[in-house]
């Protein structure tokens, strides 16, 4: 017969499966020192991860292996300070860029994909370029998905891409965009697929595949999920609460996992 279980140990066991704050201790009324100042450097990181500024130039520069067309573009926030303070101006292109990419249009091509910096550049920096690599070689096989441009949005919300797409006469935006940073991750990336994309959709009208970093989602397997919403957006005519995502479904699942 088996002893029964230590009653303290399921506790301690789910620090090894988890980075949130469980079983810290304590010392008198407050937590031990070593916590304490993994707290504080968390919050410092993501705080940092919020406040970093968004290199274009150096997204373009690493986006120009995949033969795409790639167009610079901003939203209506000045600075990061307008950003964080407006979140309506970041989903409102600058009057001189929604100019810029009407003058693009003349080929759109199916879908439009925007990486915008959001909240966590540092996100994007560390992980759009990874996750592009993945997802353009899943939407090349085995039916191509017909890529038109490839948007690097400044100041950006998720919104903006509905603009974005809409000028472009894209039938969808993919939106590669920096999350909100955590305490244990500053740098999850997500991507929102909108199909019919223009100014005024809702949250419930986009799919979502969100925590892509090291320690979640990884290229491969986020790239094989937005793949399928892609495709399957594509031949439905819709997104959000009306597709549901059954890519765990596929017989192609991730078997084939693509290297990061």
């Amino acid at each position: 017969m088996s002893s029964p279980p230590d009653p303290s140990r399921p506790t301690l066991d789910l620090r090894t499966l988890t980075p949130a704050r469980v079983a810290l201790g304590r010392s008198g009324a407050s937590l031990p020192t070593k916590p304490l100042l993994d707290f504080t450097l968390d919050h410092a990181r993501a705080r940092d991860a919020v406040h970093a500024v968004f290199d274009s130039e150096r997204m373009i520069a690493g986006l120009g292996e995949f033969g795409v067309p790639v167009i610079a573009t901003r939203s209506r926030a000045a600075d990061r300070g307008a950003y964080l303070r407006r979140p309506d101006l970041g989903r409102q292109l600058e009057p001189a860029c929604a100019e810029h990419l009407a003058a693009c249009a003349a080929d759109p091509g199916r879908v439009a994909i925007v990486i915008g910096d959001g909240l966590s550049p540092t996100a994007v920096h560390a992980h759009a370029v990874g996750l592009l690599r993945a997802l353009l070689k899943r939407l090349a096989e085995p039916a191509p998905v017909a890529i038109g441009h490839i948007v690097v949005a400044s100041g950006a919300r998720v919104a903006l891409g509905d603009e974005i797409g809409a000028i472009l006469g894209a039938g969808m935006v993919v939106t590669l965009i920096g999350e909100r940073p955590g305490l244990s991750t500053p740098d999850s990336l997500g991507a929102y697929l909108t199909f019919a994309p223009r100014p005024g959709r809702t949250d419930a009208e986009r799919n979502c595949v969100s925590n892509i970093h090291r320690a979640g989602l990884s290229y491969g397997e986020a790239a094989f999920k937005i793949a399928w919403l892609v495709r399957a957006s594509l031949s439905r005519g819709v997104t959000g609460v009306a597709l549901k995502d059954e890519s765990g479904d596929s017989p192609a699942r991730i078997g084939a996992a693509l290297p990061e």
